[in-house]
């Protein structure tokens, strides 16, 4: 009787954040643009915090930015709260990632119909996607933001939403923009160069974010992961193999999944685990962290 309670409790609390959600989001529907009478900045939700970078360096003072998923969080997963959600109800422009990221596939059409007068740019319009999964998991695969390249397409399709959203303001977007993407510029550079003179060919990874950087930069991606679930016990000893026969030394985890099987892996091989984000909101500044850290793993 006491779990049949407790789920009649959880059904009603779900309810109840859907019922809060619905009357806030039609509070201000109709309204897209409210914060920006107010207060001069134009809302714009985004999915992932790179894309909040990349919106703050081309909207400066004009933006103000909805992060969807935090810090921390797994966008193939994440869940928003009513909050949030409710935010996102008066917000000007979402700017999706576009490539096929699950909480998107989850969540975007759910909210765009909290906000039908919200415009909504596609970052990935004008990025080569790379093909992933197979039969009913084919897709492509969502990390587009991982190479600098795609960042600098994105970075321009927020320009392009943003002066559409807020022409009067155009000319500043036009000029941040250009800032950014030449510091994009020099990041490309920077990374193909410290790649390149580091000799790395493979980089063996859990989760597969790096598929965009490894096609750009010339190596390959070696995940353990094997769509989105753990890898058997036969992949283990497989890679486990392969990464004793070609010399790696380094598995690579990430702060938003389990590190259980990479340290299984570096263990067999004498190796270590060491974590990078593709998730962190400084984008310049984590590229950097880790082209460094994937040329300093290929060096005998």
């Amino acid at each position: 009787m006491r779990s049949q309670n407790n789920n009649n409790i959880g059904r009603l609390s779900l309810a109840a954040a859907v019922i809060t959600v619905i009357l806030l989001a039609a509070a201000t529907a109709g309204c897209t643009g409210t914060d920006r009478q107010d207060t001069g900045e134009v809302a714009v939700a985004v999915t992932i915090p790179p894309e909040q970078e990349f919106v703050e360096r081309v909207g400066g003072d004009h933006v103000r930015v909805i992060l969807l998923v935090p810090p921390g969080a797994d966008p193939h997963t994440y869940e928003p709260p009513p909050g949030v959600l409710a935010d996102v109800a008066g917000a000007d422009m979402y700017a999706v990632v576009g490539s096929g990221i699950e909480f998107e596939l989850a969540w975007r059409e759910k909210i765009a119909a909290l906000n039908p007068g919200m415009r909504v740019v596609d970052c990935s319009r004008g990025v080569d996607l790379i093909a992933a999964g197979d039969g009913e998991h084919a897709g492509a695969d969502p990390h587009i933001w991982t190479s600098p390249k795609n960042a600098k397409i994105m970075v321009e399709n927020i320009r392009d939403g943003l002066i559409a959203v807020d022409p009067a303001n155009a000319e500043d977007y036009r000029r941040n923009a250009d800032a950014y993407l030449g510091e994009l510029d020099a990041l490309d550079a920077e990374i193909a160069g410290a790649l390149a003179a580091s000799g790395v060919k493979k980089v063996m990874v859990y989760h597969s974010s790096w598929a965009y950087l490894a096609r750009d930069y010339g190596f390959v991606e070696v995940p353990i992961e094997n769509e989105g679930k753990e890898p058997s016990p036969q992949r283990i000893e497989h890679l486990i193999k392969q990464a004793k026969e070609e010399k790696i030394r380094v598995i690579f985890a990430s702060p938003e999944h389990s590190t259980r099987s990479a340290e299984v892996i570096a263990d067999a091989i004498g190796g270590t685990v060491v974590t990078v984000s593709p998730l962190a909101k400084d984008y310049l500044a984590n590229m950097r962290h880790v082209a460094s850290t994937f040329a300093e793993s290929g060096r005998p």
